[in-house]
């Protein structure tokens, strides 16, 4: 399936709490993006457009975030104190102990998982630091607001037929959070897998995916 789409990267500057996501597309996107598209925007870019983005000293670790922290693996994003202190903040203490106790009883009957589908939604979504793009890789990320509406508003304000914001890796982990009515996320997911977005360097955080519609 992935061979039908074609992919096109759109450039940018390194956005921040001061840009509109929708007017930066429309400003870089513009003379790309036509009816039958669908524009594609990392997660990470739309939260910190939102001003969903803190500097690690600015969270204090309880003993719990320490402990919990623990759990996880060095390389997750929940793995340091104060990633795991931002996660207890949105979501509650009770909530990650109790997705945590029963994390851990599913893990040794082999279910995997179990503690992002009961952490809350930011569970899955925080980036630790060194997580997204320069100057933001000194800042814990947290998953974008409404993303839904965003992609929806994307769609009707670039004229695409839709759009959809992601999360995606180079670890072939393809994540859509919301997407605009008429677009199919897990085919959006499925198309993206190969990670075409370009967070850091290459600042091309935005991504259209050509003839959707026809295809």
């Amino acid at each position: 399936m992935l061979e039908r789409y074609e992919i096109v990267p759109v450039p940018t500057r390194i956005l921040t709490v001061h840009d509109n996501i929708v007017e930066a597309i429309k400003e870089f996107g513009k003379d790309k993006i036509g009816p039958n598209d669908v524009v594609c925007v990392a997660e990470s870019v739309v939260a910190i457009t939102q001003g969903r983005a803190k500097r690690p000293e600015e969270l204090t670790p309880c003993f719990l975030s320490k402990v919990l922290s623990q759990l996880f693996p060095s390389q997750g994003s929940i793995a340091g104190w104060r990633s795991m202190q931002a996660l207890i903040q949105v979501e509650g203490k009770a909530r990650i102990l109790f997705a945590v106790f029963f994390g851990i009883l599913t893990k040794c009957v082999g279910i995997s998982g179990v503690f992002y589908r009961l952490g809350g939604e930011q569970a899955k979504l925080i980036d630790d630091v060194t997580g997204t793009m320069p100057p933001y890789d000194k800042h814990i990320v947290y998953g974008p607001d409404k993303p839904a509406e965003v992609a929806a508003a994307i769609a009707r304000e670039t004229g695409a037929y839709g759009a959809a914001v992601a999360d995606v890796n180079d670890l072939k982990r393809s994540f859509v959070l919301g997407v605009s009515p008429g677009v199919n996320g897990e085919e959006v997911a499925e198309i993206l897998i190969n990670n075409p977005f370009g967070n850091a360097s290459q600042k091309t955080p935005i991504v259209i995916i050509k003839n959707y519609r026809k295809a």
